[in-house]
């Protein structure tokens, strides 16, 4: 069976490790009625439809 001839440093692991440790940004799109930025999955908070839905009343301008 092989062994490894040397250890393993701390940083050479955690920088092997990182590669699968990055964050994403989050996928944001168009919302389909009022054209507002939102994140994927998620209800307008500007119209309050999800899948061409009305899901909540908007949120009222105060």
């Amino acid at each position: 069976m092989a062994v490894p001839r040397f250890k393993t440093s701390k940083a050479r692991t955690r920088r092997r490790q990182t590669i699968n440790m990055k964050l994403t940004a989050p996928s944001i799109v168009e919302c389909g009625n009022c054209g507002n930025m939102v994140l994927l999955h998620r209800v307008c908070p500007k119209c309050g439809f999800y899948r061409g839905k009305q899901v909540i009343l908007p949120e009222s301008k105060v």
